[in-house]
């Protein structure tokens, strides 16, 4: 069965003032459903995710501070030299600037979509998408968290990669982890 509707934050509400009252039922066209509030104003990278990734149940976007920073910074963040990064996020995309709240902001992801799990927005925050919501918000934390300690890691000298086999090896392993039920993606 296809993903018809999908649950947004509201805008203008800090996430932990959140509760499930607020959120906004949309239609995947962006029509709202249900809902007394605005939907979230990243509606349209929000929706974008959802029709370039059948699979992609979940979208969480935020502002961690030093995955943030390293956007700001036009800094990629490489996976290569944290194992537990590259397992759990995969390659993250530094996507260029998009201006907020415009389909702009959610065109300039099309070219990394079906690559990518984990997004830098330049001058702007992170993205994560996942199967469901928890795997989703585990990416964006895995992201902060590979974020702080790659930070920690240059200011002792250069990070070095793994060799291009262990590489490989934890890509295989993640591509493994991605195999999705239908009870993942339709639970009844």
């Amino acid at each position: 069965m296809g993903l018809d509707a999908v649950l947004i934050t509201p805008a203008g509400l800090s996430k932990v003032d959140v509760h499930p009252e607020d959120l906004v039922e949309l239609g995947l066209d962006g029509t709202v459903r249900g809902g007394a509030r605005r939907p979230s104003s990243e509606l349209a990278v929000h929706l974008r995710a959802y029709h370039r990734r059948p699979e992609v149940r979940a979208v969480v976007h935020a502002h961690p501070p030093m995955a943030t920073a390293f956007a700001v910074a036009g800094q990629p963040i490489d996976t290569g030299g944290l194992a537990e990064l590259r397992f759990g996020v995969g390659p993250v995309a530094l996507v260029p600037y998009g201006t907020p709240s415009t389909t702009a902001a959610a065109d300039v992801f099309d070219p990394y979509w079906a690559s990518h799990d984990a997004f830098l927005m330049a001058h702007h925050g992170a993205l994560t998408v996942g199967r469901t919501l928890t795997e989703a918000h585990q990416r964006i934390e895995s992201l902060e968290n590979g974020a702080r300690i790659l930070w920690a890691a240059r200011a002792l000298g250069p990070v070095p990669s793994l060799p291009a086999d262990a590489l490989a090896a934890l890509d295989a392993l993640r591509h493994a982890s991605r195999t999705v039920t239908r009870d993942e993606v339709d639970p009844q």
